[in-house]
């Protein structure tokens, strides 16, 4: 389903830019990466939080019906990778409803929170992250976090337990699953299997701050050189689908009788022209030298660059990189999957259970 113009108008009428601080530190990121590599395993995943975490009530309102548990705990993250986290968010909050009189058994559904929730009781229309790379310290704590939430709720005598969210909130509790080696019921609202979408080619893409995303891309060689390297995940939905989507428009270049097909360099798009059409083109000065977006190779080629689906010339003059915005969003898809991507979270299997959903 494409998006309305509702969506777009409302987006661009009320949010504030989204990642207006850019991609975040190079050096942050290097370290999202390689924990990314632990916290997807699933096995490796279950000795990061010891059992008995610790986990603090420190506030209870009784109701009619229900108490409300006011809690807190340290963020794991915190001291699995130092300093990743802001300040603010090192004490990790909850509030734990419970009613006075259960049924039988006594189930709990943990809720996350979707995008502009503040506090318990607070939507912001004007909430963003500042930084591309908030999203995966985000996604990094919020898993271990939910394993704390499990554990404590498992060791207070509460089953069977769920997780939920809308949103963000519905894929972050996705994504925290991943990790539960116990069987565990899903509701997912409104979320999808990756983040990338969202803000690439969704609503969110016209709130996402593209100029300054593809000026700190273009003047620090870093993102293209080192971190581009450190992307793995290869999904049919992967920034490194070039070599196949290339293959599938040379067989139909043919059938479209095009004299030049539409190549894809290292992630970008560009319309070749024929050797005499290259020719031509060079007398008036149009010919443009494209940059490898990977730095893999220092060999340049000599390209014409088309704007997709409308074939005119861009002015070189004007721009030394006419696939700038192309490059930064093939980057910024490949570093959303590379961190939020299901496919790059262990599906290995659960450990075998008893009919209480306590393991052997």
């Amino acid at each position: 389903m494409g998006v309305s113009r509702l969506d777009v108008f409302y987006r661009r009428l009320l949010l504030t830019k989204l990642f207006i601080g850019g991609w975040g530190k190079p050096e942050d990121l290097k370290r999202i990466f390689e924990f990314r590599k632990i916290i997807g395993d699933r096995e490796k995943c279950r000795t990061l939080v010891p059992v008995d975490y610790p986990v603090y009530i420190n506030k209870t309102e009784e109701l009619t019906d229900c108490h409300i548990h006011d809690g807190f705990f340290i963020s794991p993250l915190d001291q699995l990778v130092p300093g990743i986290l802001p300040p603010e968010a090192v004490k990790a909050r909850f509030q734990f409803i419970v009613p006075k009189r259960w049924q039988k058994n006594r189930p709990v559904c943990i809720q996350l929170a979707g995008t502009g929730d503040h506090f318990f009781w607070r939507h912001q229309l004007r909430s963003c992250l500042k930084n591309v790379s908030d999203l995966f310290v985000m996604g990094g704590a919020l898993i271990l976090e939910s394993i704390v939430l499990l554990r404590w709720l498992e060791r207070e005598g509460y089953w069977p337990l769920g997780m939920t969210g809308i949103s963000m909130g519905g894929y972050m509790a996705s994504l925290a699953v991943t990790n539960w080696p116990k069987p565990i019921p899903l509701i997912p609202c409104l979320s999808w299997s990756t983040a990338s979408s969202v803000f690439t080619t969704g609503v969110l893409s016209r709130a996402v701050n593209w100029a300054e995303l593809e000026k700190q891309y273009a003047v620090n060689s870093v993102y293209e050189k080192e971190i581009i390297n450190l992307l793995e995940y290869c999904g049919v939905d992967s920034l490194k689908m070039g070599t196949e989507l290339q293959r599938n428009m040379d067989s139909s270049e043919n059938l479209l009788g095009l004299p030049g097909g539409l190549r894809i360099l290292e992630g970008q798009f560009l319309k070749v022209e024929t050797q005499s059409e290259i020719g031509r083109v060079d007398e008036k000065g149009l010919a443009l030298s494209s940059v490898h977006s990977s730095g893999t190779t220092d060999q340049a080629r000599t390209h014409t660059a088309h704007s997709v689906g409308q074939g005119r010339k861009i002015n070189s003059l004007k721009c030394c990189r006419p696939s700038l915005h192309t490059e930064s969003i093939s980057f910024m898809k490949g570093v959303m999957d590379e961190c939020t991507h299901m496919a790059n979270f262990s599906g290995m299997g659960s450990e075998p259970s008893n009919k209480d959903g306590s393991s052997d």
